[in-house]
């Protein structure tokens, strides 16, 4: 859906209009913030104009080298990074600072947008610039990415609770990959946003007022990490875990083969004696038949007995 939401300060509080005519006949630095929702086109080239600027194209925003993720200049700082969706999608952001104004492009609905629309309204006073609220969007992206890492971590924490030796089959190793896959996604998500916080840190248009937060920012992300990493060392212990359980499932077959094969290998060998074309004095014996089935019968009884003696069984 498209959407344009222009935040302004008015009678100490902060408002929203819709307007790109008010934004117009408004002054310019009553706005803190102007959040673009996949727009149009022509909204952008309209926008660009009146507030001179550039917004990106979109395969400019997804660019993953760090000149094209993080732009300063004198007066502007443009940031570009990738927000997780609930289904680990990654949807791009571009962020635009310049003369205290943030502007947002998007093109999908963000959790943390609106959780820091609520913050915005319920604390004006907190939000002069729209270099405080870009710090607060970045602040509430990391606390959605923790509330993902640890649902992440749930999900290993149930998963080896589950895994056992009769659970060992393809499925749960795909289910083992997925996590994976996702955890590495939630890593590159955050590394992402430690570099753009990392590079604002030494920025010299950001209000030194920021700082201290933006280094908590820093240390939150550096804990995430930390614990994102320890995910990746259970799922890599789930998983030689899971090749274990296989091994042994394996070798149990392999050892079932094996008994069956030497338990029956003495009854061929007499079978195979008494079926051979020459003369056998037991053949003219009336209960020769019987006398070789009590062999094998033996034979098969000795060989158990040795293998539960051994506890090879």
């Amino acid at each position: 859906m498209s959407e344009v939401k222009l935040f302004y300060h008015k009678d100490n509080a902060i408002r929203m209009s819709r307007s790109i005519e008010f934004l117009k006949t408004t002054p310019i630095q009553n706005f803190l913030w102007i959040d673009l929702n996949n727009v149009d086109e022509e909204i952008e080239y309209e926008l660009e104009d009146y507030l001179k600027i550039y917004i990106q194209e979109e395969e400019e925003m997804v660019e993953i080298e760090m000149s094209s993720r993080y732009m300063e200049t004198s007066d502007s700082l443009v940031v570009n990074s990738n927000f997780l969706l609930s289904n680990f999608e990654r949807e791009p952001v571009s962020f635009i600072l310049k003369n205290n104004l943030l502007i947002s492009v998007r093109s999908e609905d963000l959790n943390s947008f609106h959780e820091t629309i609520k913050k915005i309204s319920a604390n004006p006073k907190n939000y002069p610039t729209g270099y405080h609220v870009f710090v607060a969007i970045l602040e509430t992206r990391i606390e959605l990415d923790a509330d993902m890492v640890e649902d992440m971590t749930q999900e290993i924490t149930a998963l080896s609770n589950s895994i056992s030796l009769q659970e060992a089959d393809e499925e749960l190793l795909m289910e083992i990959k997925n996590l994976q896959e996702k955890t590495m996604l939630l890593r590159e998500n955050i590394i992402d946003k430690q570099r753009a916080v990392s590079s604002m840190l030494r920025s010299e248009i950001i209000p030194k007022e920021l700082h201290a937060r933006i280094t908590i920012l820093i240390k939150d992300i550096n804990s995430l990490l930390e614990h994102i990493r320890f995910s990746f060392d259970r799922l890599d212990y789930l998983q030689d875990a899971f090749l274990g359980f296989v091994n042994i499932e394996q070798n149990r077959i392999i050892k079932m083969f094996t008994v069956i094969s030497v338990i029956f290998m003495p009854p061929t060998l007499i079978a195979s004696i008494y079926g051979m074309n020459f003369p056998i004095p037991e053949l003219k014996w009336a209960h020769g038949y019987m006398f070789s089935i009590i062999l094998m019968v033996v034979a098969v009884g000795i060989i158990l007995f040795y293998f539960k003696k051994k506890k090879w069984l």
